[in-house]
């Protein structure tokens, strides 16, 4: 493999890890492997702390296919938690309000998610990556100051309801979408759809172009993987 000269390894996000310490591990054991100090490592395509699944990541000089690998579509598996939210519209923080749920049923639910496929405009979630006047929204959030984001527009080609418990009001969705859609955010606006509120309890991301999360390397086997690679001879 020519690492230096580029590759698109597919990884399968652990929960918890940030997106930056999964590129940071591997960039660290490429640079081991390789006997170098420095190897252009990137990603194209944040995941959530609480969200797993295919993250793609890039080294040499395949980084510069970044932005054409981040325009590919995406599909997520997403469990939202309906009649409550939180800041960060996932379990990164506490449940801050909530509200009734008696009045949604299986049908509502079927009938409200309709009204997101398509093209549509989102407002990101405060806790995001997008940046506001050169800063990113979650450090200024974190620091409690007022965030205005504007909307985007965004395309949502697919939404399958999976599965509703009406006991436990919660349900599970396929999402397949654009570049730039947050899953965090489209619960948001289906509590709110829903005369109700919504957050997420759960992300997986399962496919990114035509690579699906059964093809991603697991983080504790990526280093006897790439012990296993022959590394061609650099120019």
């Amino acid at each position: 493999m020519h690492f230096k000269e580029g590759e698109i390894i597919y990884i399968d996000k652990p929960l918890t890890w940030t997106s930056f310490q999964v590129v940071a591990r591997v960039r660290f054991l490429l640079c081991k492997k390789l006997g170098v100090k420095k190897l252009k490592v990137g990603h194209a395509g944040t995941l959530d702390p609480l969200a797993t699944g295919v993250m793609t990541l890039c080294t040499g000089k395949a980084t510069k296919r970044i932005d054409e690998l981040q325009a590919h579509t995406k599909e997520y598996i997403a469990t939202l938690k309906l009649g409550a939210t939180t800041p960060s519209f996932d379990l990164e923080h506490e449940v801050d309000a909530t509200y009734p749920t008696e009045h949604i049923t299986l049908e509502l639910l079927q009938e409200t998610l309709k009204q997101f496929v398509g093209t549509i405009e989102q407002v990101p979630p405060t806790f995001s990556a997008c940046k506001v006047d050169g800063k990113r929204a979650y450090d200024l959030a974190r620091k409690g100051k007022e965030v205005e984001l504007k909307a985007k527009t965004l395309i949502i080609d697919e939404i399958e309801l999976q599965d509703f418990n009406a006991e436990e009001m919660t349900a599970v969705i396929r999402v397949v979408c654009s570049k730039g859609t947050y899953i965090r955010a489209l619960a948001r606006d289906i509590g709110q759809a829903l005369n109700s509120g919504a957050h997420l309890i759960g992300l997986r991301r399962t496919q990114v172009g035509s690579i699906r999360v059964e093809q991603c390397l697991q983080m504790d086997a990526f280093p006897a993987w790439l012990d296993a690679q022959e590394i061609e001879e650099e120019e």
